[in-house]
């Protein structure tokens, strides 16, 4: 309205293929928080590969003309009465998960990633593709100091997607895991059980990660095919559901393959001797809990992770995205207002 402040956001206005340009560029009035809300001027917000899912429309939509993104790093710049723990002036995370109602049987037994009544930044409110953005205080994030807010931003969704999925492999002291497709998240959950004493083999098609992978420690990176030994553990990031049969026969017994992303093509027909035998197990991952971004934001802290992160500015989101799409970043693209 006239005579309210104003910002440049990006809007999901037509859901569909990158290609069909599904983000536009507006004029938007700034947003009031609610109660127990903060208000967040954004200064860094990661693109993640659930973006492209809900501009693409392969996430149905929950919010007609949403704003994405949720691995916003911001200033306190307002907050309600109400809500408590922080003040004007401090540096919060923004994280893709915003609300749980906190009473029904998943939320009280810790799962609250699951709770039936969840809901998320950039989906169903608006998120960080934009100057300002808000988050429930009980939602936000402390961060740790020594990282740039270009290198915090992908520690907000990828660190703790990766991490998340790095816990549920339940990898052994000491044992090999194997990450298919190396991007934004996988990059740093390569650091995660590399910190833990992991052996890490990587495959993926981009010779940019491969070298990156290699950079980090990974003790072997190819293109496609097998790594070079058994794997305790393995963790898929690409979206490809016809990775999961050659990634399974490339378990050792007992081991798990779980599947990081919110969207996976489907599964071709499994064959239980060859893919399922030996006790060999597929988990999946839904969100996080906040319980597991402080966890993975604490060993940031212990740890100096190395974030690779090619900042775009606020203008060129749309070319982010496609960039994205196209597999053309080599770690995590941010968006800088």
């Amino acid at each position: 309205m006239k005579g309210e402040p104003a910002m440049r956001a990006w809007r999901v206005e037509r859901p569909g293929p990158v290609a069909t340009a599904p983000l536009s560029e507006t004029e938007v009035t700034v947003p009031e928080p609610a109660a127990g809300e903060l208000l967040v001027r954004v200064l860094a917000c990661g693109v993640c590969r659930t973006d492209l899912h809900v501009a693409e429309g392969d996430l149905p939509v929950h919010r007609p003309g949403v704003v994405p993104g949720h691995e916003v790093v911001g200033e306190v710049t307002a907050l309600r009465r109400d809500a408590t723990g922080f003040a004007t002036g401090d540096r919060v995370g923004i994280a893709w998960l915003r609300h749980t109602c906190g009473r029904c049987r998943y939320c009280l037994r810790g799962a609250e990633n699951l709770c039936p009544r969840s809901a998320y930044t950039g989906w169903d409110a608006d998120g960080g593709y934009a100057e300002y953005a808000t988050v429930p205080a009980a939602y936000a994030y402390r961060l740790p100091t020594g990282y740039p807010d270009v290198e915090l931003a992908p520690l907000l969704c990828a660190g703790i997607i990766g991490y998340r999925a790095w816990h549920r492999a339940e990898l052994p002291p000491g044992g090999r895991l194997g990450i298919y497709g190396f991007g934004g998240s996988a990059h740093l959950t390569a650091q995660v059980a590399l910190a833990q004493g992991a052996t890490v083999h990587v495959v993926t098609r981009s010779a940019a990660a491969r070298e990156l992978a290699l950079h980090l420690g990974a003790a072997s990176a190819i293109a496609s095919g097998t790594p070079p030994e058994p794997l305790d553990a393995a963790i898929l990031f690409a979206p490809a559901g016809d990775l999961v049969p050659p990634v399974l026969e490339a378990l050792d017994r007992g081991g798990t393959l779980v599947i990081a992303g919110i969207h996976l093509s489907d599964v071709p027909p499994l064959n239980y001797q060859r893919h399922l035998f030996y006790e060999r197990q597929v988990r999946s991952v839904t969100s996080n809990t906040r319980e597991d971004g402080r966890e993975l934001l604490a060993l940031a802290a212990e740890h100096r992770l190395e974030v690779s992160a090619v900042p775009y500015p606020l203008d060129h989101a749309d070319a982010a995205l496609a960039d994205l799409a196209a597999d053309a970043v080599t770690g995590a693209a941010v968006l800088v207002p």
